[in-house]
């Protein structure tokens, strides 16, 4: 059984997309369709019942979710990759980053730009609605924003987030700075550099017009 992708283009499950590619690894891909609800079918929920993406079904029919995990996996899978450093400490600091861009950056922040409406109270009328809806929306920006502050003075002038080879951090990086450059929100220096150089790897340029992005 070969590893089967459970994604959405363009969300979060494009960095694990561009780690299967970058250890050019077989799999096959079930693209899953959020606003259709398409994580929410029984037999994907029977496969996650989270009803997250992504997910990997492993060649033992075994799953995985979430991001975080699913990362660390190919990493240790594959350590000849160097996907993670081989310094415990600085293994350490390349999960901490990523968790702060999966768990805050994305779950915190874009969350609340992306899905405002789950934030809403409820028994609102149309003006609270909209008032709400900036409010929250303007609340996530701020987190992003934040975020990206406090992950740029941690990133290297030159090389990748967790030193001179790509990483897992990387991938979890690059992802919320795609979605910043989508909906115009500057990026400081040194995060804008680090989105294009990761941006400029073939197997990325790959994978972003796989998706459907030029």
């Amino acid at each position: 059984m070969t590893l089967m992708f459970y994604m959405t283009p363009g969300s979060c499950s494009t960095g694990i997309h561009i780690l299967l590619e970058e250890l050019e690894l077989p799999f096959e891909v079930t693209v899953l369709n959020l606003p259709a609800g398409d994580h929410r079918r029984p037999d994907y929920l029977a496969l996650n019942p989270k009803g997250s993406i992504p997910a990997l079904r492993l060649d033992d029919g075994r799953v995985l979710t979430e991001f975080q995990a699913i990362a660390y996996w190919l990493a240790c899978r594959h350590p000849r990759a160097r996907l993670l450093p081989s310094d415990p400490l600085q293994t350490a600091l390349a999960i901490e980053l990523m968790d702060h861009v999966v768990g805050t950056v994305h779950g915190q922040g874009y969350t609340r730009i992306f899905t405002t409406d789950s934030y809403l109270p409820p028994g609102l009328d149309s003006a609270q609605r909209m008032h709400w809806q900036q409010a929250i929306a303007e609340r996530g920006r701020e987190i992003v924003s934040l975020g990206f502050e406090i992950i740029d003075g941690r990133l290297p002038d030159e090389g990748y987030a967790a030193g001179s080879d790509f990483s897992i951090a990387d991938a979890a990086l690059f992802y919320v700075e795609f979605w910043a450059d989508k909906i115009g929100l500057a990026l400081p220096a040194r995060c804008a550099a680090h989105y294009q150089r990761v941006r400029a790897r073939p197997v990325v340029q790959r994978v972003l017009r796989e998706e459907g992005y030029r």
